[in-house]
């Protein structure tokens, strides 16, 4: 595949994203400015992720934080997005190269976050990733531990938490995934109403299931299969 046939194969695929998340969005009564792509980039090299920024896809999404410093690297105008889990020595070089954290999966990731903000003198932005599905394979709180976070949250002067994460089990029916993502909206909702804080966000959906995720309210999609499946590097 040349360079000219993988950025029109790449342009038609974000296209059918886009116009999936508006039709998805008409079903629920939102406006589909609400929703931002974060087009998933783990399997994508920098060339082929700067190609899907330079179509307007300006929100990548990186699993591992060294393959998000690459990313950060080749592609300067990208915003970053970190999805996947954050140990606490790799924080200092990270954060600084990130627009929000997905996936804070712990009270010890959330405290070093927390002082890693304070000493910088800026907070953090995360979203806090919770195992709504009740998947032993998938990190996060447990849903029921979520409550009791409350009074922890609105103590944090070095983080700002924007809202929750979540990942449906995988299923053939799509529809599977709707109850996880209803639940994430109910613990937001109850979180939002014990700390008064804003958590307009809600990160959920993946190649398989971000329709359903968007009508149930999402904010973020992370959509990296449907994109990026099947391209290599251009040939000359």
């Amino acid at each position: 595949m040349t360079d000219s046939e993988l950025r029109s194969v790449l342009a038609e695929r974000v296209a059918s994203v886009r116009a999936h998340i508006g039709d998805a969005c008409r079903r629920a009564g939102r406006d589909a400015g609400s929703v931002t792509l974060v087009a998933v980039t783990k399997t994508a090299s920098p060339h082929v992720a700067a190609i899907v920024e330079e179509l307007g896809v300006h929100d990548l999404g990186e699993s591992r934080p060294q393959e998000l410093w690459k990313k950060a690297g080749a592609i300067p105008g990208a915003r970053l997005h970190l999805i996947g889990h954050l140990q606490r020595n790799k924080i200092d070089r990270t954060i600084p190269l990130v627009e929000l954290v997905h996936s804070v999966d712990s009270e010890r990731v959330l405290a070093a976050l927390d002082a890693f903000g304070r000493k910088r003198g800026t907070p953090v932005p995360v979203l806090l990733e919770v195992n709504c599905s009740g998947e032993a394979s998938k990190g996060g709180f447990a849903p029921e531990d979520v409550p009791a976070l409350s009074d922890k949250l609105v103590s944090l002067a070095g983080v700002e938490v924007r809202g929750l994460m979540t990942m449906a089990a995988y299923a053939d029916d799509p529809q599977a995934a709707r109850p996880t993502f209803a639940a994430l909206r109910g613990l937001r909702d109850a979180l939002r109403a014990r700390t008064g804080l804003p958590l307009a966000e809600l990160s959920m959906g993946m190649s398989n299931d971000f329709e359903i995720g968007v009508e149930e309210g999402a904010t973020f999609v992370r959509v990296g299969t449907t994109l990026f499946e099947g391209l290599g590097e251009p040939r000359p």
